[in-house]
């Protein structure tokens, strides 16, 4: 007899993983030059740092809504985008990409521990669960870095 529960926990991980119907992450940032990473092509709302910001900060937000009780999101929608369209200092965007790729695994954790009943609702949301938070988590981040390697290619950087 198949085991589905743990069937469906390796789907969910490959799809937060990406690189099935989408472009990974890495792929995305990869060989990046700095100089890139705060411009905005004309036309487009959204620079570079911008989307990885968001990124990190919307995955953040769904992670700990998933884990944490006392979690608290941020405003709607000024919370969840950086200000500026360029990193601070350099270290600024390793730092967002270090934190990205930790959060990613700490929610891949989530889902690969048997212990995590993927269909039960979250006590502390209204009728969310941790499958439609990791769904919702692949989901919004394919549409994101699908719109980075979309800025890539209007600056004229993507090979891919």
């Amino acid at each position: 007899m198949p085991d589905h529960d743990q069937e469906l926990r390796q789907h969910l991980l490959n799809l937060l993983k990406g690189g099935q119907a989408h472009a990974t992450f890495e792929d995305a940032i990869k060989n990046l030059a700095p100089k890139l990473r705060g411009a905005k092509p004309d036309n487009f709302p959204h620079s570079l740092w911008m989307l990885l910001e968001h990124l990190r900060i919307a995955q953040r937000d769904i992670l700990e809504f998933s884990r944490d009780a006392k979690h608290k999101s941020p405003a709607w929608p000024e919370g969840y985008w950086p200000k500026e369209e360029a990193p601070p200092h350099a270290k600024a965007w390793e730092q967002s990409v270090k934190e990205f790729g930790a959060d990613m695994k700490a929610m891949q954790e989530l889902v690969k521990n048997p212990k995590t009943d993927l269909f039960a609702k979250i006590p502390w949301g209204d009728g969310q669960t941790i499958l439609r938070e990791a769904l919702l988590l692949a989901d919004h981040n394919a549409y994101h870095i699908a719109q980075m390697i979309d800025v890539r290619r209007l600056l004229g950087d993507w090979k891919g």
